[in-house]
């Protein structure tokens, strides 16, 4: 057994996830590579199976050792990982199971030839924008956290908009009553930000994006920022609903009025391994299935 470390990060309440994570386990073992997996996942994993018990279970202390990590499941199942990515810092190889998955590298009819692709270390590293994200009481620093796809400042319940003020670099921009401020990456603009009426943005692009929900105001459209920006949502101290910080969906703070959330780029991006070098945009034609197929140009 090498000292080659993959991690397997998959849904343990999904069968197909379960089942199709013990496989490439196996692959991995064959071949000498030692599977790492979440120490909740494991049991799910070896129930009923042999021949995986060599599987580890993973450790923070296993961090430098990790040469990739490798997911089975949609796009929530990659934000789940992207969490251990940012403490391993091995790059993230994503396997659709979901419905859409742009974040997802492969499809898991191809299951095959990705084992023996990320065996060989045979793809790309791809590098995504990131958001740093805090909470600020006048100058006091509340919390910190980033965001892939998104920071979404929204109403906390179903009651009245949040009254907000929006802010480029410093500068006043706005304010208005709302549903919800999307601060997002050109990653998140195929996320919340595109159903909220955000453009989408080529992954690689250098830009921030500011995207209104439900605005109620004259001047509700979607901005787009340099990198090097600082967006700022401040909840105004006489708005009259509750306000909530979420993250990817996935990490929340309650923002009382009178807070404001800062995001800027962090300084460290997404990792994303890639098997192949197509064009954002036949991803975007093929994941929304957009008609394109009596369309013919000439070339030269």
């Amino acid at each position: 057994m090498s000292d080659r470390r993959f991690v397997l990060a998959f849904h343990p309440g999904r069968a197909e996830a379960v089942e199709t994570a013990a496989t490439i386990a196996g692959r991995l073992l064959a071949a000498g590579v030692i599977p790492v997996v979440l120490a909740d996942d494991r049991a799910v994993l070896l129930e009923g199976r042999e021949g995986l018990d060599a599987v580890e279970p993973y450790e923070p202390s296993d961090a430098p050792d990790v040469e990739l990590i490798m997911t089975l499941g949609g796009d929530g199942t990659i934000l789940r990982a992207a969490e251990l990515q940012r403490e391993i810092g091995a790059p993230l190889l994503g396997i659709n199971l979901g419905h859409v998955g742009f974040l997802a590298e492969a499809e898991v009819a191809d299951i095959d030839e990705v084992v023996e692709r990320a065996l060989r270390a045979d793809y790309e590293v791809e590098q995504r924008l990131v958001l740093c994200v805090r909470v600020f009481r006048q100058d006091e620093l509340l919390h910190q956290t980033w965001a892939i796809n998104e920071a979404a400042v929204e109403k906390a319940g179903s009651g009245r908009m949040i009254s907000t003020l929006l802010e480029i670099d410093g500068r006043p921009i706005s304010s208005y009553g709302t549903d919800a401020v999307l601060l997002a990456t050109p990653t998140g603009s195929t996320a919340y930000s595109f159903s909220a009426g955000g453009p989408i943005v080529w992954p690689i692009a250098e830009v921030l994006l500011l995207v209104p929900l439900g605005a109620h105001a004259l001047f509700t459209r979607p901005l787009v920022v340099a990198p090097t920006s600082t967006m700022t949502v401040t909840i105004a101290d006489d708005s009259t609903s509750a306000a909530v910080l979420w993250c990817d969906s996935r990490r929340s703070f309650e923002l009382p009025p009178g807070t404001r959330v800062e995001a800027t780029r962090d300084e460290r991006p997404l990792r994303l391994a890639r098997l192949t070098s197509a064009p954002f945009a036949d991803r975007l034609v093929a994941k929304f299935h957009l008609p394109v197929e009596g369309f013919r140009r000439k070339r030269a």
